[in-house]
């Protein structure tokens, strides 16, 4: 036993009538002795009752007893009065006492990484000092009357709601309250100045967002809901694509609009025929993301200048796309937006009708705006100018879809006479993680100078921690759930924030195998579904049955062998009495090296079934050229979730698993469990919240754990390859994920520095160096 802080912590155990010892074992096998200690075969040393491996944030590795016994062995962990460093031994000699430290022999020769390393405090907080910011210079009647309602308005709040005439620009830093402003201003408009609703247009990017605001302004005093009904509110989409349907409402009917993704790949599929692309070699919906974003840029298909092979390809299937739709009369959501912009160009009176219709103009989240938005706007209202824009830029974190924050950093270009409001008081999260985020985003070099203020101290320092890997890092997590929601906490109070769907794998299985609700994105395939590591589960699946259907099916992808061969494979499997995976070797491709590789198939797959799922999965990628697949496909073009890197994750999940039969157990159940939490996520009023950061965005939690803060993660790689290049916009973007992950947290943030990512040496983040670094005085 070891007494740390005066609570002795049990270190050792039994496993298989061994004795382990935590301080001569190697990090990487905790996670085994954990899941271990689950399945209730560690043992105590003295008692031999059942004992589990802890593994947690709050408190060191230890094993501890299950169930409270009456009488307590020795080795049960136990508070002491006294504060010891280290338990000792002595020996005699010589007639004195020599303390002999115990067997830390083995552990002097442990590198780092095989040492536990302990949550850390973030430093450099600097101590809390709150700031008045209360505000009587509004209209004292309104402001009474918005008081007496509970709506409570800062100076800067209230002159943010009382600009009402000439550009405006808000910027409303994290947890500022700039709903409540855009609403209180909202409410202002209508009652003070009497403003007529139809002449205001209030625009969101999410309809749920302008319900609430809705909802919210028929809380205020003396609001008329015929009014509130009569505001012009709604995303980018809905509002002008109802200005097209007016008057064109034909071509712009709803029955034209190709509102699901299968719909959009279908057509460029058919496009892709000429160009000899297949689905197996070509990543169609990476090739409609950036068709998108072209799209949103304003940039027509002759217009664009592709930068690789992969981006020529794709510029081709842009034209094609647009040609097959307007052949079919068909149109897309980015063409609600170009259409209407077109509309206004090419029809100025029409323009004129709107811009004299519109007297004011509300925009929400202006830092996401892209620029045929910008540009629709600019056009609306150019008379008036009366254009109130909200937002942040340290929370400009959708470039991939176009979003650009230099809108928000040149504002005042085209609106030379715009008035700029900075919100900086943070209503939602505590001081330190307040002081935490500021240190973190103000290393960002394009962006407005801000420094937020907390309203309220919570004495208790977000926390950086250290596990082994990827799977240790959710056991850690887990296990710290646990002991909060014995003290009190709900499971509605955590969150678990990840930079993309791949990272929450492991955070996921454990979650599914507790007994804690939890929710996760509606659209979030489970990991095991995913393209690459569907392909390579099969070839484990064939090894165990060959008449696997489904798992025939998917690994002909990875061969180069078409679709249509299936039939084929099936009538053979009939005609000669063999297995669907001898039928490979019947397959006449025309090719006599691919031949050849689909008989080398049989004898390899049937290799793995007394393999390890590790050693099965690195002998496909070695005799069968699986990286050749990964590269092919063109699914390497994903900036975000590449193939290579499915398998590495994959690989680490197979870690935990000797045989493949329970390894491919392990998978169907959490592909099950997948789409089982899917459907109970919508029922769901208190879980624990499994969100990418891009989705939490806008959300808050007391509890936020942020996973995987390494380089190549967050910041992600290829923000690290771009900055390689000379390109810093996309690392500071991730740095903007950073912040907003960070200021998703009210009371207590957790960061995840794990020692291993992917099976490699791990780095920590570069923008944890400011609030891990001493300051020097």
């Amino acid at each position: 036993m070891i007494a740390l802080n005066g609570v002795f912590f049990m270190k050792t155990a039994l496993l298989h009538n061994k004795v382990l010892n935590l301080e001569q074992l190697n990090r990487e096998s905790f996670q085994q002795i954990y899941q271990e200690g689950k399945k209730g075969k560690l043992l105590c040393p003295d008692c031999g009752g059942s004992v589990r491996l802890y593994l947690g944030i709050s408190k060191e590795p230890h094993f501890y007893h299950i169930q409270h016994k009456s009488k307590r062995c020795k080795d049960v962990e136990q508070e002491s009065e006294t504060v010891e460093t280290e338990s000792k031994e002595f020996i005699e000699r010589n007639g004195f006492q020599i303390p002999v430290s115990r067997a830390i022999a083995s552990a002097a020769v442990k590198d780092a990484e095989s040492i536990f390393k302990k949550a850390q405090p973030v430093k450099n907080i600097p101590p809390y000092t709150k700031e008045n910011a209360q505000n009587h210079s509004f209209p004292d009647e309104y402001l009474q009357a918005l008081s007496q309602s509970g709506v409570f308005l800062d100076e800067r709040q209230a002159a943010a709601v009382s600009h009402i005439e000439g550009p405006l620009l808000v910027l409303a830093g994290a947890g500022s309250g700039k709903t409540r402003v855009l609403t209180t201003r909202t409410a202002f408009m209508l009652r003070e100045r009497k403003i007529d609703p139809k002449s205001i247009m209030l625009v969101t990017f999410t309809a749920k967002a302008a319900a609430e605001m809705k909802e919210r302004l028929l809380d205020y005093p003396g609001m008329d809901s015929r009014k509130v009904r009569q505001l012009v509110s709604g995303t980018f989409h809905s509002l002008f694509y109802r200005i097209l349907s007016f008057h064109s409402a034909v071509k712009w009917s709803s029955g034209k609009l190709l509102n699901r993704e299968w719909q959009r790949e279908q057509i460029i599929k058919e496009a892709c025929k000429d160009l000899k692309l297949d689905e197996k070699e070509f990543a169609f919906d990476l090739a409609l993301q950036q068709i998108s974003y072209w799209k949103n840029s304003l940039i027509r298909p002759e217009k664009v200048h592709p930068e690789n092979d992969w981006e020529e390809q794709t510029a081709i299937l842009y034209k094609r796309y647009e040609q097959a739709k307007e052949q079919k009369g068909l149109f897309d959501f980015d063409d609600m937006l170009t259409g209407c912009f077109a509309l206004f160009q090419d029809n100025p009176d029409i323009l004129g009708q709107y811009q004299n219709r519109f007297q004011y103009f509300l925009i929400d989240e202006f830092q996401d705006i892209n620029k045929v938005q910008y540009e629709l706007m600019k056009m609306l209202s150019a008379q008036t100018k009366n254009v109130c824009a909200v937002g942040d830029d340290d929370q400009s974190i959708y470039a991939f879809r176009g979003s650009d924050p230099q809108y928000l950093l040149d504002f005042e270009k085209d609106f030379p006479e715009a008035k700029v409001i900075t919100l900086n008081q943070n209503y939602r999260s505590a001081h330190e993680i307040v002081s935490a985020a500021n240190q973190i985003i103000s290393l960002n070099k394009q962006r407005r100078a801000k420094s937020m203020n907390a309203q309220y101290s919570s004495d208790q320092q977000p926390f950086l921690f250290f596990p082994y890997d990827e799977e240790e890092e959710a056991t850690m997590i887990l296990t710290d759930i646990q002991d909060k929601i014995e003290k009190g906490y709900e499971p509605r109070d955590f969150a678990v924030l990840f930079r993309t769907h791949a990272g929450s794998r492991a955070v996921f299985e454990r979650l599914a195998n507790s007994s804690l609700p939890f929710k996760l994105d509606q659209d979030a395939e489970s990991f095991y579904d995913r393209f690459i590591v569907r392909s390579m589960l099969s070839f484990l699946k064939l090894s165990i049955n060959e008449d696997d259907q489904n798992a025939i099916k998917d690994i002909l992808p990875s061969l180069f062998v078409k679709q249509t061969a299936l039939q084929d494979i099936k009538a053979e499997s009939i005609l000669k009495d063999c297995s669907l995976l001898e039928c490979l070797s019947h397959i006449k491709t025309g090719f006599a090296f691919q031949e050849s590789k689909l008989k080398k198939v049989i004898p390899v797959t049937r290799s793995l079934s007394g393999l390890t799922p590790v050693t099965a999965i690195e002998t496909i990628e070695k005799e069968l050229g699986f990286q050749d697949f990964i590269k092919k496909r063109g699914n390497e073009g994903n900036k975000m979730e590449k193939g290579s890197d499915d398998l590495k994750d994959l690989k680490v999940a197979a870690r935990n698993f000797n045989s493949l039969a329970e390894f491919l157990e392990h998978t169907e159940h959490m592909k099950a469990m997948n789409n089982e939490i899917k459907q109970l996520s919508k029922s769901y009023n208190n879980a624990i919240t499994l969100s990418t950061i891009h989705r939490a965005k806008g959300l808050e939690y007391n509890v936020v754990y942020v996973v995987g803060a390494v380089e190549g993660s967050l910041p992600h790689d290829h923000a690290l390859e771009a900055y390689r290049s000379g390109d810093s916009a996309p690392l500071e973007e991730e740095r903007r994920l950073m912040y907003v992950a960070v200021t998703r947290a009210k009371r207590d943030l957790y960061i995840s520095v794990p020692e291993k990512r992917r099976g490699r040496k791990a780095y920590p983040s570069r923008f944890l160096a400011p609030i891990t670094r001493s300051t020097r005085r």
